[in-house]
């Protein structure tokens, strides 16, 4: 399982880098790995019986910036730039959808009201699902070069996104790698944090 680091000054992010979503923090490289695999039976709730986690094979580091520090990867690195068929983009992508897939009945599930705590800094759950919905708007979507107006439906906007990436988002800043793994990590983590505060 190939898997990348973001090293910050106060996070490490470990990001499994051909299974867009399964990506996690720690305070240090080692916590950060643990942390993944902490997580991977949840993230095979997602991405079905084709993830099969087997070792981890650190392949490369790239240095973390404010936004890292902040608590959320921000640094696109060598490995996402290698060529993207469309056999893998379409592989990706539908990841990235399975992870829209698991977000939309967790939230419609929650309460309205979650339960405080650090995690999140105390959003509830149409806070959160709104801060997802926008961000993809105003960050996924210009990145993968689509403009998608204000109010568009989630599921138009997300149609959107995905036929981009699935192209190969050829005229976003972002690479098409990155985007869906960014975006898929976006989804799920906080897909996971309503399931966390809603017990």
């Amino acid at each position: 399982m190939r898997v990348s680091l973001e090293r910050g000054q106060r996070w490490v992010f470990a990001t499994a880098l051909d299974w867009p979503g399964w990506c996690r923090r720690g305070r240090g490289e080692q916590a950060a790995l643990e942390a993944l695999l902490d997580y991977a039976d949840r993230y095979a709730a997602v991405a079905g019986p084709e993830f099969q986690p087997g070792e981890l094979e650190v392949v490369g580091t790239v240095a973390g910036n404010a936004t890292t520090d902040f608590g959320a990867p921000d640094v696109p690195g060598p490995w996402d730039d290698e060529p993207l068929g469309a056999a893998e983009a379409d592989r990706l992508t539908g990841l990235l959808e399975a992870c829209w897939n698991y977000l939309d009945p967790v939230a419609a599930g929650a309460p309205e009201v979650l339960r405080k705590g650090p995690r999140g800094g105390g959003r509830d759950r149409d806070e959160i699902i709104d801060h997802v919905r926008g961000a993809e708007r105003s960050l996924s979507c210009p990145k993968a070069g689509i403009r998608v107006p204000p109010h568009t439906p989630w599921d138009q906007q997300r149609a959107a996104l995905a036929a981009a990436l699935r192209s190969g988002a050829p005229g976003g800043k972002w690479p098409a790698r990155y985007n869906i793994r960014r975006s898929a990590w976006h989804v799920l983590d906080h897909a996971w944090e309503i399931e966390d505060k809603s017990t």
